[in-house]
C-alpha cells in the first residue's frame, strides 16, 4: 500500500535506531519534495569534521570565513551545494520549502555563504538524499524514519549534536523508548 505523497512534504524523517546506513545513522532529513518521481531531502545534522576553509578550493579563489563548516547533505552528487536560509533576503528566487525555511542552489548565495556567513539562519549543504520512486514508501513501511512536522527552530537553533533527540522528544518519544533490533539497510 503507497503512502499519500502529497501530505508527506515538507517533513522531517528521524532515523531510527536500527538504521545500520552510516549515511543516516541518527539523522534528520527535512524532505522538501515527495512524488510520484521519488523524494528529495537534506540531511540537516551531519557537519564536516573539518572547516570550509579547509577543503574549498574555488576559482577565482575564495577568502573562505575561518569560522563556516560544511554539512553533507546526503550520499548523493556530493559535487552540488544547497544553502538553507531563515530569510529569504538572500536570494529572492530561493524555493520556500514553508514560512522561515528556504532552499537555494545559487552558486553566488554559495559563494556569499562561505565568504560572509551571516549567523545562525544560513546552512551549506553538500550532497543530497534521494530515493527512487516508491523507495521511501518501502522503507516506512519497514519502520526506518520516524516523520515529524518541520520547525524552523529546530531546523536553525538546536544544536546539531541535540538535533536527532530533540527532534524524537518533540514527538513525545526519547531514543530509550525505541526498538533497536535488525538494520535496514
Amino acid at each position: 500500500m503507497a503512502v499519500d505523497t502529497l501530505s508527506l512534504s515538507p517533513v522531517l524523517l528521524l532515523a531510527m535506531p536500527q538504521m545500520a546506513d552510516p549515511n543516516f545513522r541518527k539523522a534528520v532529513v527535512l524532505v522538501t519534495e515527495y512524488g510520484p518521481d521519488g523524494a528529495f531531502g537534506l540531511v540537516l545534522n551531519r557537519p564536516m569534521d573539518v572547516p570550509a576553509i579547509s577543503i574549498v578550493r574555488a576559482e577565482p579563489p575564495l577568502a573562505v570565513d575561518p569560522n563556516v563548516h560544511l554539512f553533507v547533505g546526503g550520499p548523493c552528487d556530493q559535487t552540488r551545494a544547497w544553502v538553507l536560509m531563515r530569510d529569504r533576503k538572500r536570494d529572492a528566487e530561493a524555493h520556500e520549502v514553508l514560512p522561515g525555511i528556504y532552499l537555494s542552489a545559487s552558486p553566488d548565495l554559495v559563494r556569499e555563504g562561505l565568504t560572509h556567513p551571516g549567523g545562525s539562519g544560513l546552512r551549506i549543504l553538500v550532497g543530497y538524499a534521494g530515493w527512487a520512486s516508491g523507495q521511501l514508501d518501502v522503507e516506512l513501511a519497514e519502520s526506518a524514519w520516524l516523520m515529524a512536522p518541520v520547525d524552523p527552530t529546530l531546523v536553525f537553533d538546536t544544536p546539531v549534536t541535540e538535533m536527532w533527540e530533540s527532534a524524537l522528544r518533540r514527538l513525545g518519544t526519547s531514543p530509550a523508548l525505541l526498538q533497536e533490533g535488525g538494520g535496514v539497510q
